[in-house]
């Protein structure tokens, strides 16, 4: 099995007038199918530059990236941008949807884009498919003023399903939630990594990230730290737990 992300001793480095700002420092990694990775760090680790390569947004300026097995640095920018919508899906903290269309046609925009073209019906049974995964068939028609912020990170979610990448990235994709809607996004998270979904996922709130499977450390543009994650959080019972509380506080 190859792996989906292979990174061999990437750098980046800003040129900002007089001073060289290094992002990434020689970092290495592996991430396999089926994988789900939080990559965290303080602010000025390297976490969003390196977040930004694997999405093939911005070019290293040293090193090797392999996604699912292609050379991204042998790619012109139109293979790009055919790559990054064929292999990787985006999820971000502000969701990014068109404020005046339904949530069934916000999914089906990356396929506009598909070098081969699929046919309306085809668009339109994907992109329901895409937000029955996340639960919100029912909600297709529905406008983004008309969902609550976690429905609306849902549907974020299935237009990054829809063209069925090898990899979800998720940038702070539980930045602008609460605490119960951040738990139910995980959820969504874990049963699609379940599925057998790689995930990436950038994030500062260390209770977010025992919800993953493995945690990656970044450091002034360096891995501090790659490990599994002990006594992994499962999203079901974390709610079952919180609705609990919330009852007995009704009670009390």
């Amino acid at each position: 099995m190859k792996p989906v992300i292979q990174l061999k001793d990437i750098q980046k480095t800003y040129h900002t007038g007089e001073v060289d700002v290094h992002a990434v420092r020689g970092v290495s990694l592996e991430i396999m199918p089926g994988e789900f990775v939080a990559l965290m760090g303080a602010s000025g680790s390297g976490k969003s530059t390196l977040m930004n390569t694997l999405g093939c947004l911005d070019r290293p300026t040293g090193g090797t990236y392999l996604l699912d097995g292609t050379d991204v640095s042998r790619l012109d920018r139109d293979q790009l941008a055919d790559l990054r919508n064929q292999k990787i899906g985006f999820i971000f903290q502000g969701f990014n949807l068109l404020a005046r269309t339904s949530a069934i046609d916000n999914v089906v925009l990356p396929m506009l884009y598909l070098q081969h073209r699929l046919s309306m019906r085809e668009q339109q049974e994907r992109a329901l498919r895409s937000l029955d995964l996340v639960g919100l068939g029912k909600r297709a028609d529905h406008h983004p003023n008309q969902l609550s912020g976690g429905q609306q990170q849902r549907v974020a979610i299935a237009r990054a399903l829809v063209n069925q990448p090898a990899l979800l990235l998720a940038d702070e994709p539980t930045g602008n939630l609460d605490s119960q809607t951040s738990i139910e996004i995980m959820g969504v998270f874990q049963k699609l990594n379940d599925q057998g979904i790689t995930i990436v996922m950038v994030t500062h709130e260390l209770d977010i990230a025992r919800y993953t499977k493995r945690n990656v450390i970044l450091r002034d543009g360096k891995i501090l730290s790659d490990t599994p994650v002990p006594n992994r959080l499962d999203a079901g019972l974390e709610l079952s737990r919180l609705k609990q509380a919330q009852e007995a506080i009704k009670l009390a």
